[in-house]
């Protein structure tokens, strides 16, 4: 809850919440890659906004990109990590909002 105050009064907002967008028929997001991920991503993708539909899931704006699984080490949204780095899943059944940055990463690979 946010508070806002006006003329010494004070009135509480709420923040919308989670999944506020989904019955909107589309969101816009931003793809961000380094490393080898680059190779995955043509230029008019990366920092280009896109559309998906409302309900896509970071699962599927990696097969959109043709991004194979076993290759990505990080992944951000929004800045938060939503993959495991070395043990267990990347959480592709996260459900993007419209105005997401997503940002993929491989390991870092040749010389520094």
């Amino acid at each position: 809850m946010k508070a806002l105050c006006i003329n010494r009064f004070v009135i509480m907002q709420t923040a919308p919440a989670i999944g506020h967008n989904r019955s909107q028929g589309a969101i816009t997001i931003e793809i961000k890659a380094f490393n080898s991920m680059t190779r995955y991503c043509g230029q008019d993708v990366l920092g280009t906004p896109r559309a998906y539909p409302a309900g896509t899931t970071l699962g599927d704006v990696v097969r959109d990109l043709d991004v194979p699984e076993r290759e990505i080490f990080l992944i951000l949204v929004n800045g938060r990590d939503v993959s495991p780095g070395l043990v267990g899943q990347v959480r592709f059944a996260h459900e993007l909002e419209d105005g997401d940055v997503v940002v993929t990463c491989s390991p870092k690979t040749g010389p520094c």
